[in-house]
């Protein structure tokens, strides 16, 4: 059988002076002539390292590993960097940035002499921008992860990042002095990796593995453990095999495997910002999913894993406990596991001698650890293009809520009000926060799980119903309702609420709506005046024009579909 011409031949494999310009630079990093000579298969590490991305700041080190596997396996590795999206420090949103990060990946990976990827991932919002853009592309293509950080310790406890909403209330309350909570800081974050609790970097990590574009065990390593780097190193020698057999992202990415991701989202209690990464994913590989399909598949599902913020205990447990694939194991008969993955098996094939070690960190399917989990999807007056809920971590009690409206203009309003002696609210209001969705932040802010008011926490409250166009930090928890849609800032029906208004939420029932009158509700629409949108040169005055709204994926409306590898046009 005669070998397929690798993709990098079009430009080393070139004679004369084309040859000689693609080839002779390259040469002045120490490669001898062979490695150009079109029997290696050229991988591109899309590295997100940086320092200003804690999560990815140990990506250096992991590098060298998946180029020893590249190397072992015959191919020929060449690192290159991409925007880093580094969560916890860049402002207004690293979400904002999303869109622009998957641009640099799609056009770094279609432009440059590379047969196959390894997209280098982990903080939050880097894994779904490196698949977006990947995805777009379409090479043989496999992801890494970063892996979690090791838990925390302080005063006697284990910590992660679902403590930081903890911590705050209790160092506003006085409980916590500022030397303990500066004490707390180091604690908490000792090691290299993302969030130790099943937050949206390690959401984002299953869900690649869910899809069947990592490996095996990729969600649950810890970042600290060696056994990441083994796993980097079989990474890359995977991906040279990948590159032979033509096995691209479109034959991983099908409709069957989107619904066995919504189904593994549920079974860990996973990050609602899932909803979003995934729907703008598959949008960009062509595969039609929308938010009926979350509710859908999700409420098949129980809780499996335990661990927080649905659960008690953290990732680098859940690892020890088998993983990944123990939990996937446990609901076996609801995936399609007849699914092809970047291993060249099946999901079957893959999770076949999966075991679970810790019953008190993995239910079964007859015995979860709670009956209800997933992601409800709710339709109302308030949201007609839908809203999302996490039950699993939410208050039971709070499920089924009507309760008067404390509504909060824009997120300066609600830093000014909340904590005001005199705001009217109590335990039975619904906090509304408006103007925090794509267009209005800009970049729809993780601030949905509002802070609750210090005179509520004084008195012993824990949970209040909280509505907002916004995000929510997948490390947080509460009966929160989020990504409404339409936002407020376009004139979504989130803009019409006032003070006072009495507002239904049943989850049962997959509802959410303000309590008025039609003829009041059009009367408030006619009187409706825009916000002044931020307007600005350059990228945000692009995400302004062209971005979707929450249950679109927040994705640009001209990125969606794939443009494929091909280059047209030479560059000399």
């Amino acid at each position: 059988m005669t070998k397929k011409k690798l993709r990098s031949q079009e430009w080393y494999g070139r004679t004369g002076k084309d040859g000689f310009i693609y080839r002779s630079w390259m040469k002045n990093q120490g490669f001898p002539h062979h490695l150009f000579e079109g029997d290696k298969p050229v991988i591109g590490i899309c590295n997100t390292w940086s320092e200003l991305t804690p999560c990815n700041a140990h990506f250096q080190d992991l590098a060298q590993a998946l180029k020893r596997g590249i190397w072992e396996a015959g191919g020929f590795p060449l690192e290159f960097p991409v925007m880093s999206l580094g969560e916890c420090s860049i402002k207004p949103t690293a979400m904002l940035f999303r869109n622009l990060a998957s641009m640099d990946v799609e056009e770094s990976i279609r432009a440059n002499p590379m047969d196959g990827v390894i997209l280098m991932c982990g903080c939050d919002k880097t894994t779904p921008s490196l698949v977006m853009g990947a995805a777009s592309v379409d090479l043989p293509t496999l992801v890494i992860s970063g892996g979690p950080m090791l838990v925390g310790r302080f005063k006697g406890k284990k910590i992660g990042t679902s403590d930081v909403w903890r911590f705050a209330e209790e160092y506003k309350l006085g409980k916590l002095s500022q030397e303990e909570f500066i004490e707390a800081e180091a604690a908490m974050s000792r090691s290299v990796g993302h969030c130790a609790p099943m937050g949206t970097a390690s959401t984002m990590a299953a869900m690649v593995e869910a899809l069947g574009l990592a490996l095996p065990d990729n969600a649950t390593i810890p970042a600290a453990d060696s056994r990441r780097k083994v796993l980097a190193h079989m990474a890359g020698i995977r991906i040279v095999e990948m590159v032979n057999e033509d096995l691209k992202m479109s034959r991983v990415l099908t409709r069957k495997s989107f619904e066995n991701a919504i189904m593994v989202n549920a079974a860990l209690g996973g990050s609602t910002n899932f909803i979003l990464h995934l729907t703008a994913i598959a949008k960009r590989i062509g595969v039609e999913l929308d938010l009926t399909d979350f509710d859908h598949f999700s409420s098949k599902i129980p809780l499996i894993a335990n661990v927080q913020p649905s659960g008690e205990h953290w990732v680098e447990d859940l690892f020890y406990a088998g993983g990944l694939p123990a939990v996937m194991k446990e609901i076996e008969k609801q995936l399609h596991t007849d699914v092809i993955t970047v291993t060249g098996k099946s999901l079957a094939e893959n999770i076949q001698k999966a075991e679970c070690y810790d019953r008190n960190l993995i239910g079964t399917f007859e015995k979860p650890i709670k009956p209800d989990s997933g992601i409800a999807v709710l339709k109302g007056n308030l949201c007609p293009n839908g809203a999302v809920i996490k039950p699993s971590a939410a208050t039971p009690q709070l499920l089924i809520h009507t309760g008067k409206a404390v509504v909060f203009e824009d997120i300066d309003d609600f830093k000014a009000k909340i904590d005001d002696p005199d705001l009217e609210i109590d335990e039975l209001s619904v906090m509304v926060l408006k103007n925090v969705g794509p267009k209005g932040y800009p970049g729809m802010p993780e601030v949905g799980n509002m802070a609750l008011p210090k005179k509520l926490l004084e008195k012993g409250v824990k949970d209040m119903v909280r509505i907002s166009d916004g995000r929510m930090s997948g490390t947080g928890f509460g009966t929160v309702v989020l990504h409404i849609s339409p936002e407020s800032a376009i004139g979504g029906p989130l803009a019409l609420v006032r003070n006072g208004d009495q507002i239904e939420l049943n989850v049962p029932n997959r509802s959410l709506n303000l309590l008025i009158s039609e003829e009041e509700f059009e009367s408030r629409r006619a009187a409706f005046q825009p916000i002044k949108l931020p307007y600005e040169r350059g990228y945000v005055n692009l995400f302004l024009d062209k971005v979707n709204q929450a249950h679109e994926g927040v994705d640009f409306d001209f990125l969606q579909g794939s443009s494929g590898s091909e280059v047209k046009r030479d560059s000399h």
